[in-house]
């Protein structure tokens, strides 16, 4: 549980001390090894690797092991792990701990992406409440071994009218899991609409583990409000951090009790991208890394006044030397767009008609009729 020391919230998961208690969100294709190095440069307090899958892993696929790269500096090992086999997930989280010094472990209950609903996993997944159980409970088993904590990301449900949360909250804990993180929305929400906090309340009601409140988090403000409107013990940081980085100093700050607001004007936004840029070509190489980077252009640069060409050339930069080129031509002296402070950022899109499900997954709230194998097999994010 979260306790109160010289005024500031210290989140314990397990063995691990998470001060401030602020969580880096495992995203699909950002969260590598150098988007966490320089989120832990501004000061959050927990950094979960992309998702990867128990099967791949457990299979030895190369692009599987490729994910699992961690800084030097990376003082805590933290991965998310995607399965809905309790054996693999076993023999996953047993090769995470052994093999790759993995002091975390979370799993994946979350995920609304209809190529993973369809097979039965992620979010649709805490419909079956026996599976879920047998999951959690063979997973902690491995995991305890080596004395890494377990902890669980959920939403609401699968929509409406098939709630999950609180069953969810129920069974992992009496699974042995360090904590929960509900993200205040449903599957067929995905990341549309407003996250329900009311929700994340009722969950840290109905547990006596660690609840984590993720959905809507956009400025440091929306995590204090989040906690003292729904007693969590932390938050969990996605979307609101793309192309924004020191958004966790803000947060380390509102946590240790100072007021502060990060505006950086185009120049500094600009040593932020450039550092991410080096980060990242020192992880993979500067061909693909400068690849990689592309996809957080437009986040970087939003609502800055920089015009449509030099944009659309920004989202094709190759090389370190290409990048400079282009950066040589923005005026550093732009102050930062303030109409952007407290806006959604990334995916968004609109509510799902229906949710994607395995033929009868209503039907009844067991283990269900899951073909195991295929539910694992193409699925390598979230």
């Amino acid at each position: 549980m979260a306790t109160t020391d010289a005024d500031k919230s210290v989140l314990r998961v397990g063995r691990i001390q998470v001060d401030p208690p602020v969580v880096l969100a495992p995203m699909a294709g950002i969260t590598n090894a150098a988007f966490r190095q320089l989120c832990r440069e501004q000061g959050a307090g927990l950094y979960v690797c992309e998702m990867i899958t128990s099967r791949g892993l457990v299979e030895r696929d190369s692009k599987t092991q490729q994910m699992l790269q961690f800084d030097p500096g990376e003082r805590v090992r933290s991965v998310q792990l995607y399965g809905v086999e309790p054996a693999v997930m076993a023999h996953a989280t047993e090769i995470l701990c052994n093999e790759y010094g993995v002091d975390h472990v979370d799993l994946n209950f979350g995920c609304p992406v209809p190529k993973v609903t369809r097979k039965g996993g992620g979010a649709a997944l805490p419909y079956k409440r026996d599976r879920l159980r047998m999951i959690l409970t063979t997973t902690v088993g491995a995991a305890a071994r080596y004395g890494v904590p377990v902890t669980m990301k959920t939403r609401i449900g699968i929509d409406h009218d098939h709630q999950t949360f609180l069953d969810a909250g129920r069974i992992a804990e009496e699974s042995g899991c360090a904590a929960i993180a509900l993200h205040g929305r449903t599957a067929q929400q995905a990341y549309a609409g407003q996250a329900d906090w009311d929700a994340i309340g009722k969950l840290k009601e109905h547990v006596n583990i660690p609840v984590l409140g993720n959905g809507d988090i956009w400025e440091a403000a929306d995590a204090l409000r989040m906690i003292r409107k729904t007693g969590a013990d932390g938050v969990v940081i996605g979307r609101g951090c793309l192309g924004r980085p020191w958004l966790f100093r803000d947060l380390a700050d509102a946590f240790a009790g100072r007021q502060t607001q990060t505006l950086p004007n185009l120049g500094e936004v600009m040593e932020m991208l450039r550092r991410h840029a080096e980060l990242l070509a020192s992880l993979s190489g500067e061909l693909h890394g400068l690849s990689d980077l592309r996809k957080h252009m437009a986040w970087y640069f939003k609502g800055f006044p920089i015009g449509g060409e030099l944009r659309a050339r920004l989202s094709m930069v190759s090389s370190i030397a290409d990048l400079d080129g282009l950066l040589s031509q923005l005026d550093p002296e732009i102050p930062f767009p303030t109409s952007e402070l407290g806006s959604p950022r990334g995916r968004q899109g609109a509510p799902r008609a229906t949710v994607a499900l395995p033929d009868g997954w209503l039907t009844d709230t067991s283990g269900g009729d899951l073909d195991l194998a295929a539910a694992e097999l193409g699925i390598s994010g979230g």
